[in-house]
Protein backbone atom coordinates (compact mmCIF):
# COMPACT_ATOMS: atom_id res chain seq x y z
CA UNK A 1 0.00 0.00 0.00
CA UNK A 2 1.45 3.58 -0.57
CA UNK A 3 0.51 6.59 1.18
CA UNK A 4 1.05 10.33 0.13
CA UNK A 5 0.95 12.26 2.94
CA UNK A 6 1.16 16.15 2.54
CA UNK A 7 2.87 18.64 5.19
CA UNK A 8 3.46 22.55 4.89
CA UNK A 9 0.23 24.44 4.67
CA UNK A 10 -0.80 27.60 6.91
CA UNK A 11 -2.34 30.29 7.55
CA UNK A 12 0.03 33.40 5.08
CA UNK A 13 -0.27 36.60 4.71
CA UNK A 14 -0.90 38.02 1.14
CA UNK A 15 2.48 38.16 -0.53
CA UNK A 16 4.07 35.74 1.54
CA UNK A 17 4.94 32.31 1.01
CA UNK A 18 4.46 28.85 1.61
CA UNK A 19 6.84 25.61 0.47
CA UNK A 20 4.03 22.17 0.22
CA UNK A 21 5.38 18.50 0.65
CA UNK A 22 4.86 15.59 -0.43
CA UNK A 23 6.14 12.40 0.73
CA UNK A 24 5.40 8.92 -0.59
CA UNK A 25 6.09 5.79 1.40
CA UNK A 26 5.07 2.09 1.22
CA UNK A 27 6.99 -0.50 -1.10
CA UNK A 28 7.29 2.25 -4.03
CA UNK A 29 9.25 0.84 -7.23
CA UNK A 30 8.63 3.86 -9.25
CA UNK A 31 6.52 7.24 -9.96
CA UNK A 32 5.47 8.47 -12.99
CA UNK A 33 3.35 11.79 -12.97
CA UNK A 34 2.93 13.74 -9.56
CA UNK A 35 1.26 16.61 -9.69
CA UNK A 36 -0.50 19.19 -6.82
CA UNK A 37 -4.66 19.87 -6.64
CA UNK A 38 -6.62 21.98 -5.00
CA UNK A 39 -10.29 22.66 -4.28
CA UNK A 40 -11.33 25.96 -2.89
CA UNK A 41 -15.30 25.51 -1.12
CA UNK A 42 -17.90 25.33 -3.48
CA UNK A 43 -15.11 24.61 -6.10
CA UNK A 44 -14.08 21.67 -8.23
CA UNK A 45 -10.61 20.42 -7.86
CA UNK A 46 -8.63 21.79 -10.07
CA UNK A 47 -4.93 20.69 -11.32
CA UNK A 48 -2.27 23.36 -9.92
CA UNK A 49 0.90 22.27 -11.29
CA UNK A 50 2.69 18.41 -12.15
CA UNK A 51 5.97 17.21 -13.11
CA UNK A 52 6.64 13.80 -14.95
CA UNK A 53 9.62 11.96 -13.69
CA UNK A 54 12.16 13.26 -16.13
CA UNK A 55 11.12 16.51 -14.93
CA UNK A 56 8.94 18.17 -17.32
CA UNK A 57 6.76 20.61 -15.80
CA UNK A 58 2.80 21.81 -16.30
CA UNK A 59 1.13 24.34 -14.27
CA UNK A 60 -2.37 26.22 -14.59
CA UNK A 61 -2.31 29.46 -15.46
CA UNK A 62 -3.47 31.05 -12.43
CA UNK A 63 -0.12 30.02 -10.89
CA UNK A 64 2.53 30.18 -13.49
CA UNK A 65 5.30 32.53 -12.62
CA UNK A 66 4.70 32.21 -9.08
CA UNK A 67 4.43 28.51 -7.98
CA UNK A 68 7.48 25.84 -8.97
CA UNK A 69 7.29 22.41 -8.49
CA UNK A 70 9.87 19.96 -8.05
CA UNK A 71 10.47 16.74 -7.21
CA UNK A 72 13.20 14.37 -5.43
CA UNK A 73 13.27 10.97 -6.83
CA UNK A 74 15.90 9.47 -4.26
CA UNK A 75 13.23 10.49 -1.61
CA UNK A 76 9.93 10.23 -2.80
CA UNK A 77 9.09 13.51 -2.65
CA UNK A 78 7.35 16.37 -4.08
CA UNK A 79 7.47 19.65 -3.72
CA UNK A 80 5.28 23.04 -4.00
CA UNK A 81 7.09 26.24 -3.79
CA UNK A 82 4.03 28.95 -3.77
CA UNK A 83 5.35 32.88 -3.77
CA UNK A 84 3.53 35.69 -4.20
CA UNK A 85 0.40 33.87 -2.60
CA UNK A 86 -2.81 35.59 -3.58
CA UNK A 87 -6.13 35.26 -1.11
CA UNK A 88 -7.80 33.13 -4.42
CA UNK A 89 -5.15 31.02 -3.24
CA UNK A 90 -6.73 29.43 -0.21
CA UNK A 91 -7.28 26.17 -0.76
CA UNK A 92 -7.00 22.28 0.05
CA UNK A 93 -4.01 21.26 -1.67
CA UNK A 94 -3.61 17.36 -2.65
CA UNK A 95 -0.99 15.49 -3.75
CA UNK A 96 -1.75 12.77 -6.65
CA UNK A 97 0.66 10.73 -8.31
CA UNK A 98 0.89 7.39 -9.92
CA UNK A 99 3.20 5.07 -8.15
CA UNK A 100 4.02 1.43 -9.20
CA UNK A 101 4.82 -0.86 -6.36
CA UNK A 102 6.86 -3.78 -6.36
CA UNK A 103 5.48 -6.28 -8.89
CA UNK A 104 2.11 -4.06 -9.73
CA UNK A 105 0.90 -1.74 -12.23
CA UNK A 106 0.95 2.19 -11.85
CA UNK A 107 -1.79 2.89 -9.10
CA UNK A 108 -3.13 6.66 -9.15
CA UNK A 109 -3.24 8.01 -5.60
CA UNK A 110 -3.94 10.85 -3.59
CA UNK A 111 -2.74 11.84 -0.47
CA UNK A 112 -5.27 13.26 2.42
CA UNK A 113 -4.61 17.43 1.49
CA UNK A 114 -3.27 20.16 3.35
CA UNK A 115 -5.19 23.67 4.25
CA UNK A 116 -3.53 26.63 2.60
CA UNK A 117 -5.41 29.72 3.77
CA UNK A 118 -4.04 33.48 2.42
CA UNK A 119 -4.98 36.30 4.06
CA UNK A 120 -5.49 39.54 3.01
Amino acid sequence: QVQLAESGGGVVQAGGSLRLSCAASGRIFSMKVMGWYRQAPGKQRELVADISSGGSTNYADSVKGRFTISRDNAKNVVYLQMNSLKPEDTAVYYCNGFVRTTGMAFTNYWGQGTQVTVSS
